[in-house]
């Protein structure tokens, strides 16, 4: 397939996401219908990826150069991935506007193919950088992320909301958890060297590698000796402790990293179940590579007459659905998906579902609340409501995990039943 060709489907992929569409399960489907080599596959991904993470300069550079909108949308998200190429990456420039200008003629009749010619040949000739007028007063253009989520974390956050911006930013760091099982961090480490693979060690069972590469290529990932896990998220598991003969629920539980993690831990009676079934075959692809037992359902958590046999659970992993502000460098279309109003309207799903998730907490059990977001109205303020509907809740412990260049935002919080 022609770099031309793949410039196109990242600009209809592009007109999806812009359209509502998550960029996941746009990627899933495309992938689905046609057979891409390895090379032209990470070319999608990286285009796809790339114009939602820089979306708001490529946006005010593009309006910059063309100040009225295109009547053929789909020739200005082509101009954005080009863009996002000869600013963003290191394809050789003539390789990517003689493409682009190609591919441009199978649109509107080939009638902007000069323009488009001109608007990429001119950021060549400003040397391949957003000139500064478009980063002055701009907010979206200057951190790429909405304005609105700028000035709430402006809000939330005003020691750190810089920090989190800039984060955010960041490529997703490949990190692997160790199953503690089969060996120690250290010992996989020395497996990683022999394979050429250089990595630092994050706690005693993480690894993070400085090269992101396929899992074919990770030592033992097929025996279930590692998985990928980010390390803020690899702490869910650890906060709530398992132990050996626990009955423990995993809520929630696609894609199933947290639920192969509490497996590793400890010897125990693991139920995890989702309301979404097809995603529910990640959570039995990763348990049955790790080769441990568990027991997986589809249903609808709140709904208890369809999945709870009455026996309470010592301990219960809440990973509650969220707006996953916490993830965006690992899904930058999250941040142009989501809209103000959406953590409170996510925290209202919340209330009800740990409500009945706490009703199947046995008497000096234990629930751990958990969201990969980092907006409060999901997380503290969500915690302090339940505490005060809750006599027999207590807090035992409460993390933030800020996006950072080691982990993504998560937060938790462990709470005990008298």
């Amino acid at each position: 397939m022609s770099l031309g060709n793949i410039q196109l489907q990242a600009a209809h992929i592009y007109l999806k996401v812009a359209a509502g569409s998550n960029l996941t399960d746009l990627l899933t489907q495309v992938k689905a219908q046609e057979e891409w080599t390895a090379q032209e596959w990470g070319t999608l991904q990286d285009l796809s990826y790339g114009t939602q993470r820089y979306r708001g300069s490529l946006n005010a550079y593009l309006r910059l150069r063309v100040p009225k909108p295109l009547s053929e949308p789909k020739l200005e998200a082509l101009l954005m991935v080009a863009m996002y190429q000869l600013l963003y990456t290191q394809n050789a420039q003539h390789a990517v506007v003689n493409e682009a200008v190609q591919a441009s003629q199978k649109l509107a009749d080939g009638k902007f193919k000069s323009l488009l010619n001109a608007v990429l040949r001119q950021v060549i000739r400003d040397g391949c950088k957003l000139p500064k007028i478009v980063l002055q007063d701009d907010v979206e253009a200057k951190f790429n992320f909405p304005e609105w989520w700028v000035e709430k974390l402006k809000k939330d956050y005003p020691k750190y909301w810089h920090n989190i911006l800039a984060a955010s930013q960041l490529p997703p760091p490949l990190t692997l958890r160790v199953n503690q099982r089969h060996t120690t961090g250290e010992a996989y480490l020395a497996l990683l060297a022999e394979q050429g693979l250089e990595a630092t060690l994050l706690g005693s069972q993480a690894v993070r590698l400085k090269q992101a590469t396929s899992v074919a290529n990770l030592p033992q990932f097929y025996d279930g000796v590692v998985s990928v896990q980010d390390w803020g998220a690899q702490q869910a598991a650890l906060l709530l402790d398992p132990q050996n003969g626990e009955r423990i629920l995993d809520a929630c539980a696609a894609p199933g990293g947290k639920t192969g993690h509490l497996l590793e831990l400890a010897d125990i009676d693991l139920l995890a179940i989702d309301v979404d079934s097809k995603r529910l075959r990640r959570v039995q692809e990763n348990v049955d590579r790790l080769g441990l037992p568990a027991q997986i359902k589809a249903a609808d958590a709140t709904k208890l007459d369809a999945w709870y046999d009455g026996q309470p659970f010592d301990a219960v992993l809440a990973d509650v659905p969220c707006t996953a502000s916490g993830v965006v460098k690992r899904h930058p279309d999250i941040k142009w998906l989501r809209r103000r109003q959406d953590a409170a309207s996510v925290a209202q799903q919340q209330h009800v579902l740990l409500d009945v998730l706490w009703s199947t907490v046995k008497s000096g059990g234990r629930m751990l609340l958990a969201t990969c977001s980092i907006f409060p109205e999901e997380n503290q303020q969500q915690l302090q409501a339940f505490l005060e509907r809750h006599s027999d809740a207590t807090l035992r412990t409460e993390r933030i995990c800020l996006p950072n260049d080691t982990q993504d935002g998560f937060y938790y919080s462990l709470i005990d039943k008298a």
